[in-house]
């Protein structure tokens, strides 16, 4: 699920503010594409949401080089091998 989606279900976004001891100001910003959201979180917004948000669809592009260990993993999205 991607993050503007969960944020979307009724009550997500205060929980997930308060979860990770943000404001609700920040959580919006993420929601609404207006800021990335901080790698550092990435796995913390994974375990608050009972991973329903997952890192690999917060950090699409580049999740597999931070997290190898979930390249392989059921529901991880194909790596794409990069050409030089």
């Amino acid at each position: 699920m991607k993050l503007h989606e969960y944020l979307s279900i009724d009550g997500n976004q205060a929980r997930l503010a308060a979860a990770l001891n943000k404001s609700a100001a920040q959580v919006w910003q993420w929601k609404q594409g207006l800021r990335p959201v901080p790698v550092e979180l990435v796995s913390e917004i994974e375990a608050a949401t009972d991973g329903q948000v997952m890192r690999w669809d917060l950090r699409p592009t580049d999740w597999h080089r931070i997290w190898p260990e979930l390249v392989g993993q059921k529901g991880a999205p194909k790596v794409r091998v990069e050409s030089n």
